[in-house]
């Protein structure tokens, strides 16, 4: 899951708020509003944040495991489990 938690420390830090970055820098409220609920924001959101506040992405953004919806280990291998597996004949 990708949390912005980040991104609320920086804009604090750097002395700019949700208002200056809606009335001023074109952010939108509707793009303020997922960024507070932690949900999908494009990777041009990002790019615009990271140039207003002058940062990189690890200052807005980070991602954490969330345990709550943890899913199954993924059926996709790596490509070291795939050249450790045993080769199937397909005679």
């Amino acid at each position: 899951m990708i949390v912005y938690d980040r991104l609320w420390e920086t804009m604090k830090k750097k002395n700019i708020s949700q208002y200056h970055l809606i009335k001023y820098c074109k952010v939108s409220a509707g793009q303020i509003g997922r960024l507070k609920k932690n949900n999908f924001v494009s990777t041009h959101t990002i790019d615009m944040l990271c140039r207003i506040l002058d940062c990189n992405v690890e200052e807005i953004m980070e991602y954490r495991v969330d345990v709550s919806e943890a899913a199954p280990k993924s059926e996709c291998k790596t490509k070291t489990e795939q050249d450790n597996a045993p080769s199937e004949d397909l005679a």
